[in-house]
This record gives C-alpha cells, structure tokens and sequence, in this order.
C-alpha cells in the first residue's frame, strides 16, 4: 500500500517511538492532528503550537503550560524526579493546575471536519455563483 501511494511504510502503521524515524512519523501525526509545527528560533530547531486553529491551540496549550510548570519545579529541585515521573504517568489525574481540557475523541472531531467540510463547499458554490451574476 506504501508503493501505491508512494510513502513511507512507517506513515501507515503505529509508529514506534523507539525508533528515531518512528518518532519523526509520530511528530509528523501530531503536525496533522493537533497542529504542532516546527520552526527556529535564535538558530535552535524548536516546536511550537499553531494558533491559527484557536480551539486546539488552547487546549493543548493549556497541557504543554501544566507540563511545562512542573518541569520548571523538578529543575528547581521543588520535586523529585520520582514526584514528576508520577505526575507525566497519571496525567491528567495529578495534575493541580486545572489548565488541562477533555479533547473530543478521533470520531467527534473526523465528524466536525466532515461537516465543516461540506459547509465550506457550500459557500464557496454561493460565492461562485454571485461572481457568475
């Protein structure tokens, strides 16, 4: 099927994050699915959130920022590295800051997109035809 579409193999099974190419597909699923993008900053390769689709953009903001706050205790020696291990192993159970969101599931929001979709072929027809009058 890989031939066929003329991608890799690793595109189309689950990735293996133990692998370094393994990773790169599943930044590439995360670039498509949640809007992570890569980019430089001051000459070093960073990763940041695409704000152009604000719903997802908050919510994952949200997480990374909740992530990111108790990364920042752990290198202040304010928790151990068990206590943070335990915090990215049950997340979102222990988390405290409240930041985090529910996401909607795969099929909620393949079903959004689909009617979102339909609605913008909808209005780009209602616009065509105006331009054709």
């Amino acid at each position: 099927m890989a031939g066929i579409f003329d991608i890799s193999t690793h595109a189309l099974t689950v990735p293996d994050i133990d692998t370094y190419i393994g990773l790169m597909h599943t930044l590439f699923a995360l670039e498509d699915m949640y809007g992570l993008k890569i980019g430089e900053i001051d000459g070093e390769i960073c990763l940041r959130l695409d704000k152009s689709d604000y719903s997802t953009y908050t919510s994952m903001f949200d997480m990374f920022h909740a992530w990111q706050e108790q990364a920042a205790k752990l290198k202040q020696g304010e928790i151990t590295k068990e206590e943070y291990d335990q915090w990215r192993y049950k997340y979102p159970e222990l988390d405290t800051s409240k930041h985090w969101a529910k996401v909607p599931s795969q099929a909620v929001s393949d079903m959004l997109m689909e009617e979102f979709q339909k609605i913008e072929k909808e209005e780009k027809k209602t616009s065509k035809k105006k331009k054709q009058k």
